[in-house]
Formats: structure tokens, sequence, C-alpha cells
């Protein structure tokens, strides 16, 4: 291809008639409605992130690239636009390559930008400063990737980038930008006309008729259907369609994590209290923008108990059988989907088969009887059932308040303990997992939606991102970060029987984590029972002030790895 002629700075030119990279990058992005970007400034993009502010785009700066990446990623979940990751080269590239893996792995879309060396001398390996094939390194781990040497590329780059990032099925797109691209000089003219607005960058998918009614016939001949709802379902903000699909069919859903709220979990076709019953007894299982991963015991096993017939809806047709037979693979975006399927449920539809909606009630109301007791206690120190029933109170009375959560023990009790009632209003670990997401997430959260979030965070995952205090100070952001203090990962009281070290799962014994908020000039609390840490959250959401409550747990409380303690291995050894 012929490099495009390219203006030099020092020709007679008046300065009004040029534009450059740093400016064509902006102009792009902002032609595409991108409002934010979320950071680490330093060479070579530092001057970037001030032209941005100037151009009116807000850039929030972090104090690591993994949480402004997490940040990128969540934000792009919530709004169904790429959220933007900018780094610099090398080290903070690969900072930011673990939360844009997370956010293909979660099908959430989002862009890293990250500034490079020059090719010419990184192909030879010369050694130039933070050296390194950032392309080749990204490319296994994201959706696309691309690299742009010329100003007159960024705006067809920055538009692949975008619909490679949220068409089909989201996920993390990697734009290599060389340190020489952003001092290119251009006409501004021609500039401003290689700007692309990316249109439709998310076409709908509709489903083939065919496929359609091979589901209804599935559904309609099943004795003991089961709805379960994926966050691609919250994703796809089709609420009021999914919600109809629900109610006329009549059928048990259960929510998997993030699309918690997509119905309230008090809706009375929630069986998230009878989650194993449903698993197990079910025949037919309609899956909704959710997959047959390790989250749900990759659809066969002990889990689910028998044979069963399953009807998938998912925008990739490679998803489909996956793990077991599909029956009935229902391919298209799923506001599409769930649309054709209510088209062909009208009429004379039979709702679920009442032997089956009664059985599926009796022991969700038996399972919520016997917790109840656990989740009122007023201990001290506090367990985590106690401290989990004054935060589920809490949403409860401010339903439109986010949750963001993470831990072992501290994630696994709270999906089932705390109620939500509208959709993508809980933020989780998803697929991998993964520690750490939790201050990128609640600060993501809290700037693209403007709502109060609550970070429900176990110590040893708050350790992940916990600087990132700071930056919710320094942009006076209304999150509340409630850490579950027990003195250690999954328990304090684990010892070294063989040295004077400390056991590799016990942190400081009474850390006060409160004192990190602070000393950023937020507010920080001690909480020591279930009482207390009511009134600080709801202290902390009335006032919007930046808080950090420090939960005292019973160092005893918890178990090993929370419910995945069986994907431990055992040691041969520790047998004998």
């Amino acid at each position: 291809m012929d490099t495009p002629a390219v203006a030099k700075p020092n020709e007679a030119q008046d300065a009004q008639d040029l534009t450059d990279g740093f400016h064509l990058v902006i102009d792009a992005l902002k032609l595409n409605g991108i409002k934010t970007i979320y950071g680490v400034p330093g060479i070579p993009i530092t001057d970037f992130g001030r032209f941005a502010q100037a151009a009116g785009i807000r850039v929030i700066s972090f104090r690591h690239e993994q949480n402004a990446g997490n940040a990128a990623a969540i934000a792009g979940y919530l709004t169904k636009k790429p959220g933007i990751c900018l780094t610099v080269s090398a080290p903070g590239f690969l900072n930011g390559l673990t939360a844009l893996a997370n956010a293909t792995t979660n099908c959430f879309p989002m862009i890293l930008i990250s500034g490079s060396s020059e090719r010419e001398i990184v192909d030879l390996q010369q050694g130039d400063y933070e050296e390194m094939d950032q392309l080749a390194i990204a490319k296994p781990l994201c959706k696309a990737a691309f690299r742009v040497l010329h100003a007159a590329d960024i705006g067809i780059g920055i538009a692949r980038a975008i619909r490679a990032a949220v068409s089909g099925r989201p996920g993390g797109v990697y734009l290599d930008l060389p340190a020489k691209l952003f001092a290119q000089v251009m006409n501004r003219e021609a500039g401003e006309k290689s700007l692309v607005a990316v249109i439709d960058p998310a076409p709908a998918q509709i489903p083939a008729p065919s496929a359609v009614k091979r589901a209804l016939d599935v559904l309609k001949n099943a004795k003991r259907p089961l709805i379960i709802l994926g966050k691609g379902a919250a994703y796809a903000q089709a609420d009021d369609a999914i919600r109809a699909l629900v109610e006329k069919s009549g059928i048990p859903f259960l929510p998997m994590s993030m699309a918690k709220g997509l119905l309230p979990d008090t809706h009375p076709q929630c069986a998230g209290a009878a989650r194993s019953t449903v698993l197990q007894q079910s025949d037919v299982v309609m899956l909704i923008g959710a997959r047959l991963n390790w989250l749900l015991s990759h659809g066969k096993g002990k889990t689910w108990g028998g044979a069963k017939k399953f009807i998938q809806v998912d925008i990739d047709p490679k998803e489909m059988d996956s793990n077991v037979e599909i029956a009935a693979p229902l391919v298209g975006d799923i506001g599409s989907c769930v649309a054709a399927l209510l088209d062909g449920m009208a009429g004379n539809w039979t709702a679920a088969p009442a032997d089956w909606t009664g059985a599926v009630k009796a022991k969700k109301d038996e399972n919520i009887a016997k917790m109840a007791p656990r989740l009122m206690n007023n201990n001290s120190p506090m367990d985590y059932h106690g401290a989990l029933g004054a935060l589920r109170t809490v949403i409860k009375e401010r339903p439109d308040a986010i949750l963001v959560n993470e831990g072992a023990n501290t994630l696994d009790l709270a999906r089932g303990a705390i109620d939500m009632y509208q959709p993508r209003k809980r933020l989780d670990v998803g697929t991998w997992g993964v520690m750490g997401i939790g201050m990128g997430f609640a600060i993501a959260a809290a700037i693209e939606t403007g709502k109060p979030v609550l970070a429900v965070e176990g110590d040893s995952a708050f350790g992940f991102s916990g600087m990132e205090v700071e930056t919710i100070c320094r942009y006076n952001l209304p999150v509340c970060v409630v850490i579950f203090n027990n003195n250690g990962i999954y328990r304090g009281t684990d010892t070294n029987s063989v040295g004077s070290d400390p056991a590799t799962t016990t942190f400081v014994k009474g850390s006060r984590y409160d004192k990190m908020m602070e000393a950023f000039g937020g507010v920080g609390v001690q909480a020591t029972t279930p009482d207390e840490l009511k009134r600080a959250v709801d202290a902390a959401i009335d006032s919007g002030q930046p808080t950090l409550i420090n939960a005292v747990i019973d160092p005893a409380a918890g178990s090993e790895s929370g419910r995945i303690g069986n994907l431990n291995p055992q040691s041969v050894l520790r047998k004998k």
C-alpha cells in the first residue's frame, strides 16, 4: 500500500490547517460517541490524556492499568458501547492485558489502546524504550487486534475496533498506536474526511423461523421446564421482552449472578432459592444468554440429575453443543430471539405444569424459611450471614443502587443472600471468577450510571485493587466499600506448623482498612455488628461521600474456596 501523503511539521502552513495523530484519535472517538476514557498516564500517551480532557472527553486516571481496564470492560457491559482503556507501552500494556482477556471471556465490549515502540526497531529487536511486539502478544487473548501506522488510517482503525468489540458476541479488542503516530501531522480537512462514524455496529441477527418453531415444540412438550438467564440476557437490554416471555410461559427461571434483577429475585417464578432442585429435576432447559461452562457444571454430572433436553439462545453458533447436545439451537441476538419466541407463543400457549411449579415453590419457600434466621442475627463478631443480612436490607430499600461483589465466601454467599430487583445492578467476577475487579467495576459503575455503588469485598479480593480508593476520593464518587475482614483468605485462623512465618492464607490481625480511606479524605468506619454495618452503609449512601467500612468478621468464619473447594487438587501425599 502506498504511504499516504503526510504534511511535515516544518512546512509553511497555518497551524489551523493542520491536525495530528493525537487529535485524530480523539476526534474519531468523539465522532463515535465515546465520552469517557479510563487509563494510566505516561510516555507516550501523557499528552493524549491532556488533549482528550481539553476536547471534552472525561479521562479517569487510575493507579494501575488492570483496574482501569476492568473499569473500561464493565463500562462496555453497562452501556453496550466499547469501554476505552488507555495505557503506556510494554509493562502498562501487559497490566491492561489481563482486563482485556477477562473482558473477552465475559463478552464485555472493550478497546485497549496502548502506545508502543517503533516497528522498525521492534522488528529488528534493537532495544527501543519498552520494546515489545504488543500486537502479537495481544492477538491470542482478545477478539481482534489492530495496529495503525499512518495518521490517515486512524479513523478506519478505530472504526474497525469499535465494530469488532460490539458486533456478534461482544469482546475485547486491542488497538496498537506506535509513538510516532501521535506526532504525525496532516491537513486538517483531509484528516476530518478520513474519520469514520460507525453505522449500525451491532446489527440485529434474526433467528431462522424453523429454529424458533423447533425451540417452541421442545418447550411445549416439557413436563418440568426451566429457563436459565445469563449475563448475556442482561447485556442485551431486552428486559421487557424477557420478562414477558418468562411470565407468559409460566416457567420457573434461574438467574445467573449477573442476570439477577432482570426479573426481581422475589418474583414468584424465580427459582434461585431452589437451584439444586430445578437443575436436577428439570427435563427441558432453555438457556438465554448463558453458557454451559463450569458455572453450570458443563450441563452434566450429579448437578444435573438425569437426561434432559436443552434449548440454547445465543448469538454465536459455535457455542452450541460445546458440552452437551443442544436439541434446539436458536442463533441470533437475544432481543430478536425472545421477540420471535413471544410471537410464536401468541394464542393458546399452555403455562408450565402446575405440579412442577408448585413443587419448585414449595422447595423455594422451605429454603428461604431455613435461611431467614441466619440472615437476621446480630452477632459480634459478625458471621457472613448476619453481615449479608444487613446488606440485603440495604439493597431492598435502595433497589437502584449498584452492587459490586467479589471474594470467596463473600462472593459465594452474597449471590444467594442478597436479592436484586433491577437489571444490571449486580456486577461481579463473572466467568473466570477472577479477583481484583472490585474497585475498577465500582468506579466505572458510578461514572457511567450516576447511581450509588455498594462494593462488597472480601479482604483478600480488596487487596488486588485497594489503592484505587484514592481514585474514588480524587473523583469524589458515591462509592461505599464494605470489606469483610476475617484476617485472611477463606479464614484468618490458619497456622504455620513448621516455622515462624505466618500461614500463607493469613493477614495482619485486626487490620483497619477504614484508615486507608481516611488517609485520602474519605470516610472510614469500623463496624462490629450487623446493626452497625447497616447504619454505616445507609449513612454512606445518603451522603454520597466516598466511604470504606471495615466489617469485622469472625476469623473462624468461612470455608476454603467457598463453593468451589472441589476444584482445589488434593495432594496424594497429604492423604497418606
